[in-house]
């Protein structure tokens, strides 16, 4: 995993961002989910099963992604040989649709 720079920190976090929203449209026009991407944020709230919002947020001190989901923290790193911040072997598009769908179920 090679460091970024911040201006190419804040282009990958876009990148990521517009990734994760349009990978989430599908799932959330199914289960009725907001999916919300404004000021280098984004946002997934739920208003079933019950209220609860997921939040990303890019934290450019550490070059991370951060996921506040579930009373729970998910901090992701920049693989560069992926092309995707990731935690473990998940890819940040496919946490959050885990997450989703385990939400969902609960």
């Amino acid at each position: 995993m090679s460091a970024l720079s911040e201006q190419e920190f804040r282009v990958r976090c876009d990148e990521a961002l517009d990734g994760v929203q349009e990978a989430l449209l599908p799932l959330a026009d199914a289960e009725e989910f907001e999916v919300e991407f404004q000021n280098g944020v984004l946002n997934v709230i739920f208003e079933e099963p019950r209220d609860a919002k997921f939040v990303v947020s890019p934290q450019a001190p550490v070059r991370q992604m951060w996921v506040s989901a579930m009373s729970r923290s998910f901090k992701l790193q920049w693989d560069a040989d992926r092309s995707a911040f990731v935690l473990g072997d998940e890819a940040l598009a496919d946490l959050l649709k885990r997450l989703c769908r385990e939400f969902l179920a609960s």
